[in-house]
């Protein structure tokens, strides 16, 4: 149940999100850098925590939905199938914890991914069609608008939930070429 501040601020973070211009998919090639937009969501701050880096999106539109810093340098595709949206939700303030910092660098090499994760296509959102990336094994889903040239919105829904994780991403001008280290791990 949320408390009435997060109600206000699920409200306003949407409301900010619906208020920016649709992106198309082929726009979000590239790799990108990842925050949280605070929005009373129980993930606020959860990913940071797990040292999030963001998300790659390759010129087929598949994607690597989860990425992670590694050793310096070094980025981690991580598969979403192994941490449950529903189960994450639960248990955000953990999440947040030093001890789950050190839990996931110890286990993040025993979740990669073997390759891409999710796609990015078109859809409706707000009537408005934009891209959205659709995780291949949850019923997730991550809807893009645009804030400027170097700056993408994110919103995450999660199927029978109504509270929204919100997310800015930032294009990474000095990444390297896509195909010039696997998906599991990408030097940066």
């Amino acid at each position: 149940m949320q408390t009435p501040l997060q109600a206000t601020l699920q409200s306003e973070a949407t409301r900010w999100f619906q208020s920016l211009d649709p992106v198309r998919p082929e726009e979000m090639i590239g790799l990108w850098r990842g925050v949280t937009h605070p929005s009373g969501h129980p993930l606020d701050g959860v990913l940071e925590n797990l040292q999030w880096f963001g998300k790659r999106f390759q010129p087929d539109l598949r994607a690597d939905a989860l990425l992670f810093e590694g050793e310096p340098g070094r980025l981690v595709a991580v598969d979403p199938k192994f941490f449950p949206a529903r189960f994450l939700t639960r248990f955000g303030a953990f999440g947040r914890s030093v001890r789950a910092r050190n839990l996931f660098s110890h286990i993040r090499p025993r979740v990669r991914a073997r390759g891409p994760t999710a796609t990015l296509k078109t859809a409706l959102n707000d009537r408005l069609a934009t891209a959205v990336m659709v995780y291949d094994r949850l019923p997730i889903s991550d809807y893009f608008r645009r804030i400027d040239d170097h700056e993408i919105a994110g919103m995450m829904v999660l199927d029978r939930d109504p509270r929204r994780y919100f997310f800015a991403l930032t294009r990474m001008e000095d990444a390297p070429e896509p195909n010039a280290v696997t998906s599991s791990e990408h030097a940066f």
